[in-house]
């Protein structure tokens, strides 16, 4: 039997387990990226960790998310980033350069290769034919310093493509249309492969919005064959030599299978404040809206830009509309101007922002409380944006140029007859303006490099082992669907601390109750518990999200079901994930409530997945699990994974 793209890739790297889904495999990496929000995390670890020099093929840290230079405090991580660039050798990708996830694509990815980020959107890189993956900076530390991936293996959910993409629809709706279908669960546990002869259609860009947005549907990753359009890519890239053909055998098979025509598919749109509550654009048109965001590594091709410009040109947007732009990469802006799109987008009055994240992670543009805002970005969790209580929607660049014009969510299929605008049928160059000058390479290696540190720079707290006994009280209960946006926030007030542990856990869950992190940390010695429902972590990859909370006490989460990303970031740092047995029993805890977990350390030494919960104040006990690997159960009992490796238990060392 043959072998799909996904097993073609995982093969190969395979270190340790077999390709049977649910069980956990190690995966040697040839590559990892970092960006600043969780890089500082990941070189504080480096240094924990003892690190001599990168052992990757090529790790690369860019500086995409925090932008805004309010004070001296995003410097002086700038530099102490740059610092242990040298230090330990990596790439460094100064301010303004670009999101790493186009600009590693565009000057670092190959096919056939392995690729761990520090970042929930890594897997955009599977648009060439890359195993990529999203993980916590922990984990992409170890991978830094030559550590195997570990994960369970998942099961390859085939998604045939057939037909061409019509006029006004374009790869986004594609993945919009998957979330319409399986919503923000429905790829737990699985690789997204697609295949079929709609691929032929899809430019690599085109694939690199779709790959992005599987995070969206909870992906282990997305993968493309590496084919004739990714060949296509590199050569504009000038990086021909780099490809290599990787396509699935004629006679593979996938686990779960899909189908999507593409020329059935028409422009949608994900309401606030979920990627998975999708919608026809249809269905959502007349509504106002005062601002319209284009750019983000959902959406971040020249195309992209381009077409917006095309629809806008000569026109004005409308005076409501305040139309942001931020271009996501300097090569990317410097081919805008050279096409006049620049042009066209500033005198139609946009606002052209820092080649970064921008708008996407709430650094910047947050939108006006009660005003809607259709952005290109991957996520609209409730206050992403950098506004309590946001309307931010997910669209494609063709229907958020729509918006600009109109002053309201509209079909931008209706604007031939609105405003005689045609498709617009672009003319891209063949080839890209290839832009180093902001990539520093990592000098040769020489003696040791001092880091630079400014005041707001601390070093990794640490953490004790498990306990045998927890009487801890739940200091927090939430509903299904939490994401890591909502127990620790980005946006411009708070990852400024992002390498300031102390500070950073006074925002933690302050979205949900800005009491919290004060109740934790009434009770830091002893402890405290969250419950969670169902999918509790979703998102960003962020492990501030476990650190922070953990700084404050917490010692276990109990949830209906976890995020993989957050799940492993919890082991990774001693939080003891559970889960109830009877999702039921969720119903039956309350905030304030006083939880009792005895004879931890024999449990989970033993290898039982059982674990007993007993609500003291109701008089309640529950049936837990936990779905932990011997060397996660190994990694919560040590206190975290630092601690498990200083004790000398990891996996070749």
């Amino acid at each position: 039997m043959g072998h799909n793209v996904a097993q073609k890739l995982i093969a190969a790297h395979l270190l340790a387990g077999d390709m049977t889904a649910g069980r956990e495999i190690a995966l040697r990496i040839d590559q990892a990226l970092t960006q600043d929000a969780t890089g500082t995390l990941v070189m504080l670890e480096l240094e924990a960790l003892g690190l001599d020099r990168a052992r990757t093929e090529v790790s690369v840290q860019y500086v995409d998310h925090n932008l805004l230079q309010t004070d001296s405090r995003n410097a002086e991580d700038h530099a102490f980033l740059r610092s242990a660039c040298h230090r330990f050798g990596l790439w460094y990708s100064k301010p303004g350069n670009g999101v790493s996830h186009p600009t590693h694509m565009q000057r670092f990815g190959i096919p056939g290769k392995t690729l761990a980020g520090s970042d929930s959107h890594t897997p955009a890189a599977g648009s060439l034919g890359m195993l990529a993956i999203g993980l916590g900076g922990i984990e992409v530390a170890m991978a830094i310093a030559g550590e195997p991936v570990y994960l369970r293996m998942p099961h390859i959910w085939g998604v045939r493509l057939t037909g061409e993409l019509p006029a006004w629809v374009s790869a986004k709706d594609v993945i919009l249309e998957m979330l319409r279908r399986h919503g923000v669960k429905g790829g737990v546990d699985r690789i997204i492969e697609y295949h079929g002869p709609g691929l032929a259609h899809l430019t690599a860009m085109d694939r690199h919005v779709i790959a992005n947005m599987g995070a969206e549907l909870g992906a282990t990753t997305t993968v493309f064959p590496a084919d004739d359009q990714v060949r296509e890519f590199l050569r504009a890239e000038r990086r021909e030599h780099d490809f290599v053909e990787l396509l699935a055998d004629p006679d593979a098979t996938y686990d779960v299978t899909d189908e999507i025509d593409l020329s059935s598919l028409e422009p949608l749109i994900a309401l606030p404040s979920s990627p998975g509550n999708v919608v026809t654009v249809r269905e959502a048109a007349g509504r106002p809206v005062d601002q319209v965001v284009i750019g983000s590594s959902a959406n971040p091709g020249l195309r992209d830009f381009a077409v917006v410009a095309a629809i806008v040109s000569g026109r004005q947007a409308h005076p409501r509309v305040s139309l942001d732009v931020n271009p996501s990469s300097r090569q990317i802006l410097q081919d805008l101007t050279k096409m006049g799109a620049t042009f066209a987008l500033i005198s139609a009055g946009a606002r052209l922002h820092q080649s970064g994240c921008m708008g996407c992670i709430g650094m910047g543009q947050a939108p006006a409380n009660g005003h809607n805002s259709l952005r290109t970005v991957p996520r609209n969790f409730p206050g992403r944006s950098g506004t309590r209580e946001d309307s931010v929607f997910l669209c494609s660049p063709e229907s958020a140029a729509a918006a600009a014009l109109t002053g309201q969510i509209t079909d931008p299929r209706d604007l031939p007859h609105l405003l005689g605008i045609d498709y617009p049928r672009l003319e891209l160059p063949a080839e890209s303006s290839v832009n180093t000058a902001m990539l520093e390479p990592p000098p040769a290696p020489a003696e040791q490099v001092e880091l630079v540190k400014g005041a707001n720079i601390s070093s990794l707290p640490g953490f004790p082992p498990l306990p045998d006994r927890v009487e801890a009280p739940v200091a927090l209960k939430v509903g299904d669907d939490v994401s890591t946006d909502e127990i620790l926030p980005a946006g411009a007030h708070v990852l400024p601390y992002r390498s300031n542990i102390p500070k950073l856990a006074e925002f933690t869950f302050a979205q949900i109750d800005e009491n919290y992190a004060g109740r934790a940390h009434a009770c830091r010695d002893s402890g405290h518990i969250v419950v969670g429902g169902a999918n509790y972590g979703q998102g960003s990859s962020r492990e501030h999200a476990v650190i922070a909370p953990r700084y404050l006490g917490l010692r276990v989460v109990l949830a209906v079901s976890f995020a993989r990303i957050h799940w492993q970031n919890l082991a990774n740092f001693g939080v003891l994930a559970l889960e109830f047995g009877d999702a039921g029993d969720y119903h039956r805890v309350e905030q304030g409530d006083i939880l009792v977990l005895e004879g931890l350390r024999d449990a989970m030494a033993s290898g039982g997945t059982e674990i007993t919960v007993r609500n003291t104040t109701r008089d309640q006990l529950y049936s837990t699990r936990h779905r932990l690997s011997e060397r996660q159960r190994a990694m919560v009992l040590a206190g975290g994974v630092i601690p498990w490796i200083r004790g000398g238990s990891a996996a070749g060392g």
